[in-house]
């Protein structure tokens, strides 16, 4: 995860990932990552990874680059040789990167066209953008509140704010369909016991957000429910989900 306005080497909030990273969603987004994005990877010379610390959704882009570089905010989410920094403000010459991914980050960005244009300044031309993003601001709850969550993303907003920043998409879609009808029963009935009651208390500096808590039984249902979309999401772009994927290039 990675936020603006905070400095590099802070610790305020962090990503789930950092005390849970073999939570069922990090593990099903693994797939659902690499079945959409590998196609749009490529050889590259040279690949950065903005918000490493959901490092372990990742590890399917480990070995497609000569260098492999990854960015964070968050010392703990950086191993041996990660650059502590901000989104909005890489500490990179232009154009040096093949392919930058950035998967659930931009929404912790303010400016978003910031982060944007900086990710299109470090990309070589030709290069490719790989980005997720969480999906609708309907399903918005105290969860994105402790995750310095600006704003959830239809898929028409997120082609729009990367076509903005000089980036055409090759490709956009849904992820987590499978699993869309109990996120979206599950926020709606958050929103509503939360209405009307205190805002959120912030978390403590360093403090990770906490996860929903599931049974094991319901965490076979919801990783077997995912199996939808890694068998579709090859050929088809899928109408909804919880979170938004889009793969972009840079002009020659």
């Amino acid at each position: 995860m990675t936020e603006t306005g905070t400095l590099p080497g802070s610790t305020t909030g962090g990503s789930p990932s950092i005390a849970q990273s073999d939570y069922w969603w990090y593990r099903a987004r693994t797939r659902i990552l690499e079945t959409v994005m590998k196609p749009y990877v490529g050889t590259p010379r040279r690949l950065l990874d903005v918000g490493s610390a959901d490092g372990p959704s990742v590890t399917w882009l480990e070995g497609t680059a000569e260098h492999h570089v990854s960015l964070d905010v968050d010392p703990r989410g950086l191993a041996d040789g990660g650059v502590c920094g901000s989104a909005t403000r890489l500490p990179f010459a232009d154009g040096s990167f093949d392919v930058v991914a950035a998967f659930d980050v931009i929404e912790h960005c303010e400016p978003e066209a910031a982060a944007l244009a900086e990710i299109e300044r470090v990309l070589a031309p030709g290069g490719r953008f790989l980005m997720s993003v969480p999906a609708y601001n309907w399903a918005w709850t105290r969860h994105d509140d402790h995750n310095h969550h600006h704003r959830r993303y239809t898929l028409r907003r997120a082609v729009a704010a990367i076509t903005a920043a000089g980036l055409s998409p090759v490709r956009a879609t849904y992820g987590f369909t499978g699993t869309f009808p109990m996120f979206a029963a599950q926020r709606l009935v958050t929103r509503v016991k939360e209405r009307g009651t205190a805002r959120a208390r912030q978390l403590p500096d360093g403090g990770v957000a906490p996860l929903p808590e599931v049974s094991p039984g319901i965490e076979k249902v919801l990783l077997g429910a995912t199996r939808i979309d890694e068998r579709l999401l090859p050929r088809l772009d899928l109408p909804f989900g919880s979170s938004v994927l889009v793969a972009a290039v840079k002009a020659d």
